[in-house]
């Protein structure tokens, strides 16, 4: 049916994004999966709850069966990041999570859009597509949706505007060899380092790399505080909900398998894709600079070794 959606994994991401799914417009009805099935009927009652003071989703937990007729399947589980990590350290243990989950999901949902949030996240739609024969647009990495709100956010805080005035998205790997596509961001119509000298609120080099580092580390410097970040991941999941269950067809910067990126063989990076009821488009390469055009192929170089490496394969050939 049309606005279901499941969560399998319900741990801190999984349960934040099933609290604000739940209030999603466009969800009728949410599962959630876990292979703690108290823990799953316990979170399903409370934000149950939660949505009773309110029109929102019918939610309930269940087994894998029950996300018969999804249109949207969330992949949460896995192992989180702990400090000192990054997320390409989680890679064997959470490639064999989520081969689990793609085996039992694909049995009974074959045609959900699959939205990953399992890191490393940019190797799980690969995985999905190699493994399991998923199509390129049917598996979605949160990617750097959630990277490209930090940096919008950031620079509207700067600049003393609406977030929602700022354009500007973050390409490449959702992790430390992301890349902040300045020469594209904009504002007012015109390019952003313009539209700061137009304000008295200029971005000069020091201050971009300075915003560039503090965005790279958001997830970093909280879970030193908090010792997760969830909130942020949950509400950039369901942004990306909404606009597939509502077919919206909005653009954001998310991950997709490509057999090929700026010379590199089978890789996975976000670049920005128009999402809907099918899925991502493909993904659309915006004009860039030469040093992000080679930053961002570094990235694509990455998580090309990356994925060989989940895959089994031997990292290194074809770029």
């Amino acid at each position: 049916m049309r606005g279901k959606v499941g969560i399998v994994g319900v741990g801190q991401v999984g349960a934040a994004a099933g609290f604000l799914l739940a209030q999603t417009p466009g969800v009728d009805e949410l599962v959630l999966v876990d292979q703690d099935a108290a823990r799953a009927a316990s979170e399903a009652a409370d934000i149950a709850h939660a949505a009773a003071f309110d029109a929102a989703a019918q939610v309930a937990a269940g087994d894998y069966a029950a996300l018969a007729g999804a249109q949207l399947v969330v992949i949460a589980a896995g192992s989180s990041l702990k400090l000192g990590q990054n997320r390409l350290d989680l890679l064997s243990a959470n490639v064999e999570v989520v081969s689990h989950v793609l085996e039992r999901v694909l049995k009974v949902a074959p045609e959900a859009v699959l939205l990953f949030a399992t890191n490393p996240v940019d190797v799980m739609p690969a995985l999905a597509v190699r493994r399991f024969g998923v199509p390129t647009g049917q598996a979605i990495g949160t990617g750097c949706a959630l990277d490209s709100a930090r940096f919008c956010d950031r620079l509207a805080r700067h600049l003393g505007v609406s977030t929602g005035s700022v354009h500007a998205y973050v390409l490449g790997e959702h992790g430390d060899s992301e890349v902040m596509h300045w020469s594209g961001a904009q504002a007012a119509g015109m390019p952003l380092v313009r539209f700061a000298e137009e304000l008295g609120r200029p971005l000069p080099p020091d201050l971009r790399d300075a915003i560039a580092l503090e965005v790279r580390g958001s997830a970093y410097r909280i879970k030193e505080g908090k010792g997760v970040s969830n909130y942020g991941i949950a509400g950039c999941i369901a942004r990306l909900a909404r606009s597939i269950v509502n077919d919206e067809q909005a653009v954001f910067s998310v991950s997709t398998f490509m057999e090929e990126l700026l010379g590199v063989a089978e890789t996975c990076v976000s670049l920005p894709h128009v999402l809907g009821a099918r899925g991502a488009s493909r993904p659309l390469m915006p004009a860039m600079d030469g040093a992000e055009t080679a930053a961002l192929r570094h990235s694509a170089v990455l998580l090309h070794d990356a994925i060989r490496t989940a895959l089994g394969e031997a990292p290194g050939a074809g770029h």
